[in-house]
């Protein structure tokens, strides 16, 4: 599988054009050696003994080591003579299953029928095989089995049909292919991910790794027709923080670096020729690679990827930097999703703001359409945070508003967001905080400006919201402009008073005086609220379990909050302002508001930003003006 029409042209390349992967592979075969793979189930998972036989299978297959032939032995001896795959969760059917199947099929085709261990392995290969496919039939319609928007559909599926495919199985590849044919069709064309960055780069190259497999063992090609895989590169790379090797953190989220697959990066290049992917790609082996195999918090990682680095590279494609082709500003509707940017290098600044129903609107219009239809639980958007209205903002090298990172128990107060007396989304403080909800709870983006490192967008959230606080309206209104200063608007109302409350999270201790300071590292921001509110200090604790076949693992967080309240009214109106600056060496904040007729005006240094008052009139002395939004610097007049 994968490698037999290319075996000489690999062998050819391992001293020349595929040097760099193949150091790669056999330094990470290297590092097996000097391990133990267990002989006892641990407590926690074992997904990396399949990617360790592929690796070393590969590499016997490519030189004809016995060594190597050996030590895939050992490893796979340990997988056989584990009686489960998976311990704490769901034994035998879930992502240890799933890892296993996959490596040890590919391991047991490429060592061939003489190896010692060979029907021994055939023979386990069948049993958990049996055991994933039985109850992928068994609970059709719950869990894994028809969550077509997410990572375990897509790992167990891969793995049951990798096995298939070995064992000459068809009524497992046919079940595999028939549950990807539907994933690919459901997923959305803008390729956004609404488990977010993190779990992008865990759950995407199973993707890949399926379609691989069908073009390889049945001669379908389905990469044109996954628009998802054809665009998800442009939604990973715009939720690069500047500089590259940070990522934007919403959803679920380990920590900032575990957002790199550069074997990904690889095929999705080859397969689309995309010169940036191959840049990236290349720009993490290079300069971040070592840095995330050591501070990811997502198992088994990067490094067990070495095979499919091998396997996906393509010379052919020529990188391109994206600072010289990808836009400044980018919109990916079906997640709500904008995000704008001062440049692509370490110093500039960034902003990604986001709002859409569980899931983004493809999988919540589907997955509620097949549910009624069938009685089915389609959704699974466990890694969907309630975070409709949030944004992240980033600036020389630091984050600056930033996002939870991983929670188990979600709420939109973790989020910069808005709580309604104290309240966050209706049915929040859960894992999977849209299991269940109404079809009508659904926030959206409207008005969307991404254009050239400008950003103009609205988001409705007030559905997201419990009935019984009678909430009317939740607009909030971000303006991102060409020098990276943010304006936000939010207008709120209810049938009976309420407490608005407007939260901004920070790493570091905030810092009150005249000005609200926010500071991390280099950078630093100046908050200006300017409408009156009530302000206080608070410190947000999150934690939360990343992995249930790990128990025993705590992720925590600690978050540094403003919070600032505007008093038992019917309506409400806050208009704030952060501007970025360097913390070394400070420009003074300049942010004043106008005193418009109509409308809300922002005077900055250089820049105004101007927005519509509800009938979409911008109106002050001398002037006026029909338009949602004015946006002037010295690049011009920008209207919306």
């Amino acid at each position: 599988m994968l490698i037999e029409h290319r075996l000489d042209e690999l062998r050819d390349g391992l001293d020349g054009r595929h040097a760099a992967r193949w150091r790669r592979l056999r330094e990470q075969c290297d590092w097996y050696r000097t391990q133990t793979p267990p002989t006892e189930h641990p407590s926690a998972s074992i997904t990396y003994l399949g990617p360790a036989a592929a690796n070393l299978a590969l590499a016997y297959r490519m030189t004809g080591n016995p060594g190597y032939r050996d030590e895939a032995a050992r490893w796979i001896s340990a997988a056989i003579g584990l009686p489960h795959w998976g311990k704490a969760h769901m034994p035998d059917h879930d992502l240890d299953a799933g890892w296993l199947l996959h490596g040890l099929s590919l391991a047991s085709t490429w060592l061939g029928d003489d190896f010692a261990l060979a029907d021994e392995l055939r023979a386990k290969l069948e049993l958990q095989g049996s055991r994933l496919y039985e109850f992928a039939v068994e609970s059709e319609g719950s869990w894994w089995s028809s969550s077509y928007w997410q990572n375990h559909n897509w790992i167990c599926y891969t793995g049951l049909a990798a096995a298939g495919y070995a064992l000459g199985k068809t009524e497992w590849t046919e079940r595999a292919k028939t549950n990807f044919a539907t994933v690919i069709d459901l997923l959305p064309a803008d390729g956004s991910d609404m488990e977010g960055v993190v779990y992008w780069r865990y759950g995407v190259p199973w993707l890949a790794t399926y379609l691989d497999l069908l073009q390889d063992q049945e001669g379908l090609d389905w990469w044109d027709r996954c628009r998802f895989l054809a665009n998800t590169f442009s939604y990973r790379l715009q939720q690069c923080a500047p500089g590259f090797e940070e990522n934007i953190d919403h959803g679920d989220c380990h920590d900032r670096r575990s957002g790199h697959s550069v074997s990904l990066y690889y095929k999705l290049a080859s397969a689309y020729r995309i010169g940036e992917a191959q840049w990236l790609g290349d720009l993490v082996a290079d300069r971040f690679f070592w840095r995330e195999a050591y501070a990811s918090g997502v198992k088994p990682g990067v490094m067990p990827e070495a095979y499919l680095e091998l396997l996906w590279y393509d010379e052919s494609v020529r990188p391109v930097s994206p600072v010289e082709s990808a836009p400044l500003s980018a919109y990916f509707p079906d997640l709500g999703l904008v995000t704008a940017r001062t440049g692509w290098d370490d110093d500039a600044t960034m902003v990604s703001f986001k709002a859409a129903p569980g899931g983004g609107h493809q999988a919540w219009e589907t997955s509620h359409r097949l549910d009624i239809e069938r009685g089915w639980d389609t959704l699974s958007a466990g890694h969907h945070h309630p975070d409709a209205g949030s944004f992240v903002l980033t600036s020389r090298g630091a984050f600056l508003a930033v996002d939870e990172g991983y929670s188990n128990r979600k709420r939109a107060g973790d989020h910069n967001l808005i709580l309604v007396d104290g309240q966050g989304f209706a049915d929040e403080d859960r894992y999977h905080v849209y299991k269940g909800a109404p079809y009508e709870r659904q926030a959206r983006m409207v008005d969307v400006l991404a254009a050239d490192g400008v950003a103009h967008a609205t988001a409705q959230i007030a559905a997201m919201y419990p009935a019984e606080l009678e909430i009317t309206r939740l607009d909030r209104t971000l303006v991102f402009t060409p020098a990276g200063r943010l304006v936000l608007l939010d207008r709120c109302a209810a049938q009976s008073p309420r407490d608005w409350t407007f939260l901004l999270h920070a790493d570091w201790p905030i810092e009150y005086g005249e000005d609200i300071v926010l500071r991390s590292g280099s950078a630093q921001a100046w908050v200006r609220l300017h409408t009156p509110l009530t302000v206080e200090p608070a410190v947000t604790e999150v934690e939360a379990n990343p992995t249930s076949s790990t128990p025993s693992l705590r992720l925590t967080r600690t978050m540094h909050t403003l919070r600032a309240t505007a008093e038992r009214r019917t309506t409400a109106t806050m208009l704030t302002t952060i501007e970025p600056t360097s913390a070394l060496r400070p420009a003074p904040a300049s942010a004043r508001r106008l005193d418009l007729v109509r409308g809300f005006g922002i005077a900055f240094d250089g820049e105004t930003v101007l927005l519509a008052d509800d009938d979409g009139v911008i109106e002050g002395e001398g002037f006026s003006e029909k338009a949602k939004a004015v946006i002037e610097s010295a690049r011009g007049r920008i209207t919306l």
